[in-house]
C-alpha cells in the first residue's frame, strides 16, 4: 500500500508538472500565433515594399556595382533607412570591379546566303571583340568536357556554342540552374584553352523566348581571354537545328570591357537590442543588379523584403531583444565584394551574428526557409527552429537544410545560423538577368507575403534565441 501510494503520488506530481509545462507552452504558442498574425495583417495592409521596389526598378535600374545608378540606389535606400527609426544607419565602403557593356551587341549567323541577327547579350566581365569583330564557324557542344574531347583539332579557330539546357525535371529550378550554369561561368576560358575564338551560351532559363540572359563569367588565369555571350533559347534552338544540317558561320561584335576599381557601399541600418545588444540578427538582400533590366526579382525584391521586415516589426510595436541589422549588400552579381567586406569588418570588430537571413530568390509567393551553419552548430540550431514550424505551416511555409545566401555565406565562420528565404521558384529564371526583370512582373501581394514570412521568423529568433 505504501509503495502504491508513493508511486501514485509520484505520477500525480509528474502529470501536474507536465500539465503546467504544456499549458505554458500552449500559452506561448497562442501569443506567438497572434503576433505572427499581426505581422501578416500589418504587412498586407500597410506595407511600403512595393512602392520602394517601384522606385528602385524605375529610377535606379541597371544597378551594376560602380555605376551611377548603383550610387543612386545606395543614396535612396540610405534615405529610406534614415526615415524608418533605426538606432543608426551608415554606409560601409567596399572596392568593386567595374564592367561596361558598351554599345549593343551584334551577333549574326550566315547560311545559305542568308544573314540572321540573333538576340544576344555579352556576359558580365567579358572582354570585347576586336574592332572588326569575329567571323568564324560555329561548333556546338553540350558540356565543358565535350570541348576537351574535341580538343584543339575540333575547337581551334571556331566559336564554341554551349547548348546544354537546364533540366526541366528538376522541381526546384535553382537545382536546374546549378546543373547548367558552369557553361556560362567557365565556357569562355574552356573554349580559349583549345584555341576557340569566342563562346556563345544558351540562356539559363527553362522558358522558350527571345530574351537573352546575361550573368557573370570567370576567366581562368594563364588562359587567353575571349569574348563570352548568351543568346535566347529560341535562337539557341534554331541554331542547333541548323547545325544538324549544315555548316554555319557566325559574326560577333561587342565593345564591352572591364573597368577600373571603384568604391561603392553596403547600406546598413541597425536597431540596438534591448537585452542582447552584442548578438546580431541580420536581414538583407543585394542592391546591385545587372545593367540590362530593373533588377526587380534579382534582387530588388530581397532589398525591399528586408526593409519591410523592420517596417513591419516597428509597425506592430515590437521591441527587439537582439540587435537587428538590415543590410543592402553591394556587388553580389560580379564579385561578392559587399558580402566579403561586411564579414571581414564584422570579424575584425569581434562581432557575433546569431542569425543572418537573406532574400535573393525573387519576390514570388514564399514557400519556406533553408537553413545552413557550421557543422558544429547546425543540428542543435535546426532542432530549435523546427519547434516553431507549426506556427508557420498555416502560412504555407516549410523548413529544410542546405544553403542560405551568397552575401551572408562569409559569416559562416562565426557559427551563427544562416537562412535563405525560399519563394516559389518556377518563374524566377523567366526573368533572371534579363531586360524584362521589371516591376510589372512582380505581384504586390506575393512580395508582401515574403516580407511577412521573413519578419515572422526574425521575431521568433529574436524572442527565443537559438539555444
Amino acid at each position: 500500500m505504501y509503495i502504491f501510494s508513493m508511486t501514485k503520488q509520484y505520477f500525480l506530481s509528474l502529470i501536474l508538472i507536465m500539465s503546467i509545462s504544456t499549458t505554458g507552452f500552449c500559452q506561448n504558442q497562442d501569443e506567438d500565433a497572434l503576433i505572427i498574425k499581426d505581422i501578416h495583417n500589418y504587412t498586407l495592409t500597410e506595407a511600403q515594399c512595393y512602392d520602394w521596389l517601384t522606385h528602385l526598378t524605375t529610377e535606379c535600374k541597371g544597378r551594376l556595382a560602380g555605376s551611377a545608378n548603383a550610387e543612386k540606389a545606395v543614396q535612396y535606400t540610405k534615405q529610406m533607412m534614415d526615415t524608418m527609426g533605426f538606432t543608426k544607419t551608415w554606409l560601409q565602403p567596399c572596392s568593386v570591379k567595374k564592367w561596361n557593356r558598351g554599345k549593343p551587341e551584334q551577333v549574326h549567323i550566315k547560311y545559305d546566303g542568308k544573314k540572321v541577327q540573333l538576340n544576344a547579350l555579352a556576359l558580365g566581365n567579358s572582354i570585347g571583340t576586336p574592332e572588326e569583330g569575329i567571323l568564324a564557324e560555329v561548333v556546338e557542344v553540350k558540356s565543358l568536357d565535350e570541348v576537351e574531347k574535341l580538343g584543339r583539332e575540333g575547337i581551334e579557330g571556331k566559336i564554341v556554342f554551349y547548348n546544354r539546357q537546364m533540366d526541366p525535371t528538376q522541381l526546384r529550378t535553382f537545382n536546374a540552374y546549378g546543373g547548367a550554369v558552369d557553361q556560362r561561368v567557365w565556357g569562355a576560358s574552356k573554349a580559349a584553352e583549345y584555341g576557340g575564338l569566342a563562346s556563345i551560351v544558351r540562356s539559363m532559363t527553362l522558358r522558350q523566348d527571345d530574351y537573352p540572359h546575361t550573368g557573370t563569367l570567370v576567366y581562368k588565369e594563364d588562359i587567353p581571354q575571349v569574348p563570352g555571350l548568351a543568346i535566347s533559347t529560341n535562337d539557341a534552338n534554331m541554331l542547333s537545328a541548323l547545325l544538324q544540317k549544315q555548316k554555319v558561320m557566325m559574326s560577333v561584335w561587342t565593345n564591352c570591357a572591364p573597368g577600373e576599381e571603384a568604391i561603392s557601399y553596403n547600406v546598413i541600418g541597425e536597431i540596438t537590442g534591448s537585452e542582447y545588444p552584442d548578438e546580431i540578427i541580420v536581414v538583407g538582400g543585394h542592391l546591385d543588379a545587372w545593367d540590362v533590366g530593373g533588377g526587380a526579382h534579382d534582387d530588388g525584391a530581397g532589398c525591399v523584403h528586408s526593409l519591410q521586415v523592420i517596417h513591419s516589426l516597428k509597425g506592430i510595436g515590437y521591441t527587439p531583444k537582439h540587435t537587428i541589422r538590415c543590410v543592402m549588400f553591394m556587388n553580389e552579381e560580379n564579385g561578392l565584394a559587399g558580402g566579403r567586406e561586411y564579414a571581414r569588418v564584422s570579424n575584425e570588430n569581434g562581432e557575433f551574428h546569431l542569425a543572418a537571413l537573406e532574400s535573393d530568390a525573387g519576390g514570388f509567393v514564399p514557400r519556406g526557409f533553408s537553413f545552413d551553419a557550421d557543422a558544429e552548430v547546425l543540428k542543435p540550431f535546426y532542432a530549435k527552429v523546427s519547434k516553431w514550424l507549426p506556427l508557420l505551416e498555416s502560412y504555407g511555409l516549410y523548413f529544410t537544410t542546405g544553403g542560405s545566401g551568397a552575401d551572408i555565406s562569409p559569416l559562416k565562420s562565426q557559427k551563427g545560423l544562416l537562412i535563405g528565404l525560399r519563394p516559389d521558384s518556377q518563374r524566377y529564371f523567366d526573368y533572371h538577368h534579363t531586360t524584362i526583370d521589371q516591376i510589372d512582373v512582380v505581384n504586390k501581394r506575393e512580395l508582401e507575403l515574403g516580407a511577412a514570412a521573413m519578419a515572422s521568423l526574425i521575431y521568433l529568433i529574436d524572442k527565443y534565441g537559438l539555444k
